[in-house]
């Protein structure tokens, strides 16, 4: 297997593990703070784990910019899952997930003017349905409105995912994506438990069940084939391939919990959906 195809190959399987993320996260009923904190302690545990397991030093090759980029890179899953959560909170699975997928328009962006890279202007073009497709899926313009404010908090959620892909693109291959994930998962919880003076702690037996899945196999392992696939592919390709993961969210939540998508919002979703996968499904 070359390393384009096991770059594709863990990217996919965490756009699947990632299609859970939502799900789940609407499951759980209690606050977005304490998900996050739940779901990173649950990770960090299983991956100390593994590391023993397979005999993974999570310390080895660990140098001071390493630290810095992980600490950075932690700090940013936390603000992305953060949010994330509770743009579903407010404005449900559907809104929560679309608002996500215009990360790769992001991506985009700063790769351009943060890392100076040559952008096509077919990827123009992509960034700007990405934005004609985000007026079409809200609702209106009212800011009061549950949904469009769910719909914002989804779009910093993936404005945060897009920088969080940049930077553990610049980490390369120096250290084993366990250690990786183990650190940022880390980062996560002690960087998120300043928020819990201002959550509701409340938490039933069936919410810590969902939140074990969610931390163990939606995060820790989904991570670790996130963080893989851009060892070996492009942070924007790992990101065309994860925006498939409001596909599955939105069908699944239309199911579950009756979130039935309008007219409108199924051709902005498809403008945005559209505009991530054309160039993947070109390459």
């Amino acid at each position: 297997m070359t390393d384009n195809q096991k770059g594709l190959l863990f990217a996919h399987t965490a756009a699947v593990l990632f299609g859970l993320t939502g799900i789940l996260g609407a499951l759980i009923q209690t606050d977005a703070a304490l998900i996050t904190l739940g779901r990173s302690t649950f990770a960090f545990i299983s991956l100390f784990v593994a590391g023993l397991l397979f005999k993974i030093s999570m310390t080895k090759g660990i140098t001071r910019r390493l630290i810095f980029s992980l600490i950075f890179s932690g700090i940013l899953l936390s603000i992305h899952w953060t949010t994330f959560f509770y743009s579903i909170k407010i404005g449900g699975v559907a809104m929560a997930t679309l608002g996500f997928a215009s990360f790769p328009a992001f991506i985009t962006l700063i790769e351009r003017f943060v890392l100076h890279d040559k952008v096509s202007k077919t990827s123009w073009v992509l960034v700007l349905a990405v934005m004609v497709g985000l007026v079409l899926v809200s609702p209106d313009f009212d800011f009061k409105n549950s949904n469009t404010e769910g719909l914002l908090w989804g779009i910093f959620s993936g404005f945060s995912f897009a920088c969080l892909a940049v930077v553990n693109r610049t980490m390369g291959n120096q250290i084993n994506p366990v250690v990786i994930s183990f650190w940022q998962n880390l980062v996560v919880a002690i960087s998120t438990l300043p928020l819990l003076f201002f959550a509701n702690l409340t938490m039933t037996t069936t919410d810590l069940f969902w939140l074990a899945i969610l931390g163990i196999i939606c995060t820790a392992l989904s991570h670790y084939f996130f963080v893989s696939s851009v060892q070996f592919i492009s942070a924007r390709t790992t990101g065309l391939i994860i925006a498939l993961e409001p596909v599955y969210a939105i069908v699944v939540a239309w199911l579950l919990f009756n979130e039935e998508p309008t007219l409108k919002m199924i051709i902005g979703g498809a403008l945005i959906i559209g505009a991530a996968v054309y160039p993947s499904k070109k390459h």
